[in-house]
């Protein structure tokens, strides 16, 4: 027994390269599946646990990012660690998205959870986030629209579209310079318009990509003894980094919603930006996957209910600018910036526990079996 703790700590296990049952909306959101069914055996669950801490560690970055932006103007060590964060923490989600989609074959079964799963959580919580912003946003006029995707809700429809599209980067030849190159031309494309927010959608297109042709043995890989020690060094450079260019580079880069002309940057630099932060957040992915641990942690079970953190948490990020809880004085002090940050971790990881699940299942989970045509094979064993 101890053999085995032993190997598994050195090397983790990942889960099988063609999974059984699959979440439509990838590493994001909950899955039906993580619960063995009756008769089956129970999956060992360091499989799950490595992908499940990466998500939880995703999902409190992108609180503790989200929390740090109202105190970049007076803190250059706040803006540093904000960048830092932004150049992988969502691509991270979206490699993960993209691995868990390789069997994507948009069959009836996959399309229906890809329904259920992502298209009627953004319906519901665009709908939502328009009357929590004309209510306390105190912005009455504030129209609804579908093609518009206001704050988080932009991730579902681009994973709606990314997993749409995953059977065509089966059959191209070279897929991750392919989807390079449309990023690339994205970037460079101010007339794309804010439809979809395809800007998103194809500017960080590469890493569900890059998702799709990963292997488990890439992810063992990563988090080799050696990877992780050479990610120490590689971090703390990048936040070095992200101080000296905290003052001097627009951050909305990072938000891959903008072409390069309306930031005010020339054509050639959206392609050069492209293709330079594609490999700097790779290499931050990277150390960060390096870090993720492989046991089974009490966080572990968090992972599950990464999406119900993601979109729950943005009304909280939001309703403490409305309502101006970054005036007080005292939050802006060291001390206060540290309370922020532990608040932000401890709000994101309560609204992915269980409980939260449950209250908010018939949103992010619905069955509506009234919605769909029933399989003439299932009616057929049935009878």
């Amino acid at each position: 027994m101890s053999e085995q703790v032993r190997l598994s700590a050195t090397r983790a296990p990942l889960p099988p390269q063609q999974p059984q049952q699959q979440s439509a909306d990838g590493p994001s959101a909950p899955s039906r599946g993580s619960a063995p069914a009756a008769g089956q055996h129970k999956p060992r669950a360091s499989r799950d646990s490595y992908f499940d801490n990466a998500k939880y560690l995703a999902i409190v970055l992108v609180a503790m990012g989200h929390a740090w932006e109202p105190l970049r103007d007076g803190s250059r060590a706040a803006s540093a660690l904000y960048m830092t964060v932004y150049a992988f923490h969502m691509p991270a989600f979206i490699v993960i998205s993209g691995y868990f989609s390789r069997s994507f074959d948009a069959g009836p079964g996959r399309i229906k959870r890809l329904i259920t799963g992502v298209a009627v959580p953004y319906v519901v919580f665009e709908a939502a986030y328009t009357v929590f912003k004309r209510t306390a946003g105190d912005d009455p006029d504030y129209p609804f629209s579908l093609l518009d995707p206001w704050y988080l809700t932009w991730f579902l429809i681009a994973l709606f579209v990314w997993r749409m599209s995953t059977p065509i980067w089966g059959v191209v030849r070279w897929p991750l310079p392919v989807a390079l190159g449309i990023a690339a031309l994205a970037s460079v494309s101010p007339d794309i318009g804010d439809d979809l927010d395809l800007q998103r959608v194809l500017q960080f297109l590469p890493f569900f990509v890059l998702g799709l042709r990963l292997k488990p043995e890439h992810f063992w890989l990563v988090r080799r003894r050696t990877v992780r020690i050479v990610a120490v060094p590689v971090f703390a450079s990048a936040v070095l980094f992200a101080y000296w260019a905290a003052p001097r580079m627009n951050a909305a880069w990072f938000y891959r919603r903008d072409s390069a002309q309306e930031l005010a940057a020339p054509g050639w630099a959206g392609v050069v930006m492209t293709l330079a932060m594609f490999g700097c957040s790779m290499l931050l992915v990277a150390c960060f996957l390096a870090w993720v641990p492989g046991r089974r942690l009490w966080v572990t079970a968090l992972g599950a209910g990464t999406l119900y953190g993601y979109l729950l948490h943005g009304f909280l990020a939001k309703v403490s600018r409305f309502w101006e809880w970054y005036d007080v004085r005292w939050v802006h002090t060291p001390l206060g910036q540290v309370a922020v940050t532990v608040i932000a971790g401890g709000v994101v990881t309560l609204l992915c526990t269980p409980p939260v699940q449950r209250v908010f299942r018939f949103v992010m989970e619905p069955k509506m079996e009234w919605a769909f045509r029933r399989d003439a094979a299932q009616v057929a064993r049935g009878r």
